[in-house]
């Protein structure tokens, strides 16, 4: 092919003829400076961070919407299949992922259960973590979430860490707000990245530290516009990442979306070049191509360097997507499950009031962060039970077992603006129980019932209506055709936006993250409230 070839190590722009040998770069041959008549080829572009199963896809259909985008690589953390069915759930994503002509890396998960203060569908222990390190299949050790176990060297953390370092593969970090001693203590046991950084000088201390930056923007955490300026800074230490992509962001874009953001803001091409197509290859040791000669042919075409509109997408040596359509086929996939759960009466999230003067602990979510604050108000008590308090913008939120009969756990949450009705999901990070929040007990009770009926799935109900999306692989995935699910999440957020008029911008994405406590400050799990800045649990009223 005859193009412009973008040679991000030389930092150079200029025509060339590239001969493609079969799966591989045979040779490039320099024909002249730039000719703007030509298209632009370059090496395509890794996310080097992704719970794919946060896009409600499995690997086939997440590979089929991301390389209309020229992402060609993904670093993928399959923590989230895990906490649901342990080891065979990584064996799943790695044999689905096969499937395809896409170069998915996954890690073996490190925190498998998250914590000891939720109830998981599995647990993965340092035997079985040294057992997925040895086989060539697993790229590196996942996000070591359990900061403290590393801090206070708990054995069974460190020999997880040390299995990574006896098969000289990569140790991811997870660290949010970390800093000073005990960061730079975390990062001394070889851990390499954080995607959790939220704050410039958060990210710059670690960058001290040796640790690489990965810079997030999901569908729910988004810290682009807080640590983008380390780009220019530290180029060296700099990978994008997507963390959490719900379908119908997958479908309007990914890494590119990033790349072209960082362009309109005017920072060095090279480096955002670099932070999107090579750190991340060099990092983890990716199979993937960058455009030299007896590398696998892994490449993207682009109209110019301006517009940056992908034309197409090369994955060894053969053509994956072209103009914004993929060639990978639409593939059906094995339904795993692990979901054991009665349905719901209304009456079972009912929250007695035991002092009704109390003031209590509410949840306040942020847009675009995982972080939570902690929001001190006065119980709203009708007939002796703490209820939502509308006017407050204070509502029930609900964390129900799905892996065995247990009470639910209740607790109140703000900043979702409900009006009416209410949305539960099974993706629930990071055990993935059934969270669900609601304006009133009996739409949670339909909400929830309506995601155990389905063994999985996200629901929402209002006074006239119900929706329902269902994931029958993991309670976390499905394996329709990613652009028609992609279609089903719009049409399900538009109606939790419009009709029960919930005001985040991805309110399913937040709420699934409602759950996690390795992330600061208040979060619910099945077992009870919980205290993220002491790790530990705490109560609803003070």
């Amino acid at each position: 092919m005859k193009a412009n070839l973008i040679n991000i190590f030389e930092k150079s722009i200029q025509e060339a003829e590239i001969l493609i040998d079969g799966r591989h770069i045979g040779q490039i041959e320099i024909l002249g400076p730039e000719n703007p008549a030509l298209p632009y080829v370059l090496p395509g572009f890794a996310d080097a961070h992704v719970h794919v199963e946060s896009s409600m896809l499995t690997p086939a259909q997440f590979a089929r919407l991301a390389v209309t985008h020229g992402t060609i690589a993904t670093v993928s953390d399959p923590h989230e299949i895990a906490n649901v069915l342990g080891v065979e759930g990584v064996h799943f994503m790695i044999a689905d992922g096969k499937r395809v002509p896409f170069k998915f890396c996954f890690g073996a998960p490190s925190c498998v259960p998250a914590t000891i203060f939720e109830t998981a569908g599995a647990e993965i222990d340092a035997v079985q973590i040294g057992e997925l390190l040895a086989s060539d299949d697993i790229g590196y050790l996942a996000e070591v979430m359990n900061f403290p176990g590393v801090l206070n060297n708990d054995p069974d953390m460190m020999a997880k860490i040390n299995w990574a370092k006896h098969y000289n593969k990569v140790i991811d970090g997870h660290a949010p707000g970390l800093r000073g001693a005990a960061a730079k203590q975390y990062a001394s046991h070889g851990i390499s990245t954080d995607h959790e950084c939220f704050t410039y000088d958060e990210a710059r201390e670690k960058i001290g530290y040796g640790v690489k930056i990965l810079i997030r923007e999901g569908s729910a955490a988004r810290n682009f516009d807080a640590l983008i300026p380390l780009i220019d800074e530290f180029p060296d230490q700099i990978m994008f990442c997507s963390d959490d992509k719900h379908p119908d962001n997958l479908v309007e874009g990914h890494i590119n979306v990033l790349v072209k953001r960082a362009l309109a803001l005017g920072y060095n091409l090279w480096n955002i070049l670099q932070a999107a197509c090579i750190n991340p290859v060099l990092h983890y040791s990716l199979n993937v191509g960058l455009l030299r000669e007896g590398d696998p042919a892994d490449l993207i075409i682009i109209d110019n360097t301006s517009a940056f509109n992908i034309l197409e997408t090369w994955i060894d040596g053969a053509l994956i997507a072209k103009q914004g359509r993929s060639l990978i086929p639409d593939l059906r996939s094995e339904h795993l499950n692990h979901f054991e759960c009665a349905p719901r009466l209304s009456d079972d999230f009912i929250f007695p009031a035991k002092n009704p003067d109390k003031q209590i602990r509410v949840i306040e979510a942020l847009e675009g962060q995982l972080v939570t604050n902690e929001w001190i108000t006065n119980a709203k008590v009708v007939n002796g039970t703490v209820v939502p308090d509308l006017e407050k913008d204070v509502l029930k939120i609900v964390v129900v077992n799905r892996y065995s009969a247990a009470p639910p756990a209740v607790a109140f949450i703000r900043s979702f603006g409900l009006k009416k009705g209410a949305l539960a999901s099974s993706v629930a990070h990071d055990s993935h129980n059934i969270i669900c929040i609601g304006c009133d007990d009996e739409s949670i009770a339909r909400a929830v019932n309506l995601v155990i009926d389905a063994k999985g799935g996200l629901s929402a109900v209002g006074p006239d209506a119900e929706h329902l999306i269902r994931l029958p692989i993991a309670g976390l995935m499905t394996d329709e055709d990613g652009y028609q699910v992609a279609k089903s999440y719009i049409r399900l957020d538009r109606f939790v936006k419009n009709e029960l008029e919930s005001t985040l911008k991805s309110p399913f994405m937040s709420l699934s993250f409602m759950a996690l406590l390795v992330i600061p400050s208040l979060k619910l799990s099945d077992k009870g409230l919980f205290d993220g800045e002491n790790f530990k649990f705490t109560t609803l009223s003070l």
